[in-house]
Formats: structure tokens, C-alpha cells, sequence
């Protein structure tokens, strides 16, 4: 790496760590505020995101019903920049939070699937799709006594995903990085009956399994129904929404009923595409609050290079 580059690097690090630690002094109402400006900073600075954050919303919201105009597109793909912000702002404050100020802040509906889920005793994968602050969830249940375990993808410089990785630990939860040992790791804490959180609506590695996606055709990670098949581990769908003020909202589904009807790769498929029905109905929950700027469905993704 040449020096300007790691120079580069090591201002961002630096950036993203004063601000955090700024963040953590400020009152939240006003760290609120601050997440709405960055937001559209970063709607306006970025053209190209935004539109393709435009075509991820009609399908969502066609999905619905409904038949929106660009006009109403460039405000909701708005609002999704300043729930983003928002996301990054809550992260940033977390690792402060006391257990009394997560658990006042956070309400549950479903919470009974995930008790039996843990009384089973076989672990608990909690399938997520990028909405609201999957993290503020994971924080509370460590606060109750369930701490969570995340995969997540790898950061560049790898000192920003250190600083994220602390941060996650301050509030309790174990991050693991998307990398070749992550399934066996994932694999050990569920044979100990602990949860598992895996972000699944993006296939980040370009491996999962095509599905058909508010009607039109992806591809999601298999390994939330490989894990669930082979461990036995209870697989439930979970969303954790953001507001309104300082509210979280958290919905737990009920169970998915893992069971091998054909052969692993025929339930696989079968597992994932009813992760994705569900999410089809989280999402539609609150789109805006749904983190996916990237192109998802395969009629948007770049032909592979030949």
C-alpha cells in the first residue's frame, strides 16, 4: 500500500473514531438531527446510489400496491439516506447505553418464540434483514442475558474494523468475519444453545441461492438454512425498527419449520426462499428503513466479466 493511501486510511479511522466518541456525549434527540443532515449530505453527494436506492423502493412499494412517481421515489430513497444515518448515529452511541436505558427504549412482539427457542437448547439463528438497528436488538438482548453472535463482512482499513468490532463487544455482542472460518465458529456456539444473528437479504459473497424477491429474481445466503439443517438450531426471522423518537420496535416470527423433505440442496432452497417471503412483509414494514444501496436483484447487477 503506498503512504498517501495509508495516510488516507488513517484519517478515516481517526474520523470515524472522534466521532463516535462524540456522538456518545451528545443527547439523543440531538444526535437525531445530526443523523438527518449526514443523511442528506450523503443523498445528495451520491447520484449514483440513489437512484439505484430508488429501483430497490418501487419494487417494495409496487409490491404494495401502490404505483409511485419518481417524485415520490427521490423522497422515500431521501428518507431511507437519514434512516442509514441514523443506523451508523445509534451504532456510535451504543457501547454507552446502559442495560435500564435498552431495555426502557426497546419493545418486543414475539418475544415467546424466542424464549422457546432458547429453552430448546439446540441455539437460535435469528435471521435479519438490513433494517432499522439489527444492533440496538442485539445490545438489549445481551442486556437481558442473551448474548448474540454476528457474522459480518470485513471492513477496509482493517483498523476501521477493529474500531467496530470493540464497539459491537461494548454492547455485548461477539462479531465474527465473513470469511472461510466463520461457519465452523457459527457452528460452535450454536451446539452451546447460544443465538446467532445473520444478516441475509444480500448475497455478499455471490454464493446463495436464487429466490424470487417482491417478484422478481435474487440471490440470498444459504447459510442460514444449511446452519439451521445441519445443527438443528431453531431459524426465526427478526426485524428491529427504528423509532418513532426514541423507540425500538422489535418483531420476532414464528419459527420456520426446518425438516428434510428432499435432498440439502432442495431444502436449502426451499428454507431460504421462505426466509425471503418473510422479509418480503418486514421490509414492507418500513421501507425506508431498509439498508440496501447496492444492486440486488440480478436484472440489476453488472453482466460478470467475460
Amino acid at each position: 500500500m503506498s503512504e498517501p493511501a495509508n495516510m488516507k486510511q488513517q484519517a478515516v479511522v481517526a474520523t470515524y473514531k472522534t466521532l463516535g466518541r462524540a456522538l456518545s456525549f451528545l443527547p439523543e434527540a440531538l444526535t437525531h438531527s445530526v443523523a438527518d443532515l449526514a443523511g442528506d449530505a450523503m443523498f445528495y453527494a451520491q447520484p449514483g446510489p440513489r437512484r439505484q436506492v430508488m429501483k430497490n423502493l418501487r419494487r417494495v412499494l409496487e409490491s404494495q400496491g401502490g404505483d409511485p412517481s419518481d417524485s415520490q421515489l427521490y423522497l422515500w430513497s431521501k428518507r431511507s439516506y437519514r434512516a442509514y444515518a441514523r443506523y451508523w448515529v445509534e451504532g456510535a452511541r451504543l457501547g454507552g447505553s446502559s442495560a435500564a436505558e435498552l431495555q426502557r427504549n426497546m419493545v418486543v412482539t414475539g418475544f415467546e418464540y424466542l424464549e422457546a427457542a432458547i429453552e430448546r437448547g439446540n441455539g437460535v439463528i435469528l435471521a435479519l434483514p438490513h433494517v432499522g438497528s439489527w444492533e440496538y436488538g442485539g445490545a438489549y438482548l445481551s442486556s437481558i442475558g442473551y448474548p448474540m453472535t454476528v457474522v459480518a463482512e470485513r471492513l477496509e482499513p482493517p483498523e476501521l474494523f477493529d474500531f467496530f468490532v470493540e464497539g459491537r463487544a461494548a454492547m455485548g455482542l461477539t462479531v465474527v468475519p465473513l470469511d472461510a472460518s466463520a461457519g465452523g465458529k457459527v457452528a460452535r456456539v450454536l451446539r452451546d444453545g447460544g443465538i446467532v444473528g445473520l444478516l441475509s437479504d444480500r448475497d455478499i459473497e455471490g454464493s446463495g441461492v436464487e429466490v424470487e424477491f417482491f417478484g422478481e429474481t435474487t440471490t440470498m445466503p444459504a447459510g442460514p438454512a444449511t446452519m439451521a439443517l445441519r445443527t438443528g438450531a431453531t431459524l426465526l426471522t427478526v426485524a428491529v425498527y427504528s423509532g418513532p423518537g426514541r423507540t425500538r420496535r422489535a418483531v420476532v416470527e414464528p419459527p420456520i419449520v426446518v425438516e428434510r423433505e428432499g435432498s440439502l440442496r432442495q431444502d436449502v432452497v426451499r428454507l431460504t426462499q421462505e426466509i425471503a417471503c418473510r422479509f418480503e412483509g418486514l421490509i414492507s414494514e418500513a421501507p425506508d428503513q431498509w439498508h440496501v444501496f447496492q444492486p440486488l436483484w440480478l436484472a440489476d447487477r453488472p453482466e460478470p466479466e467475460q
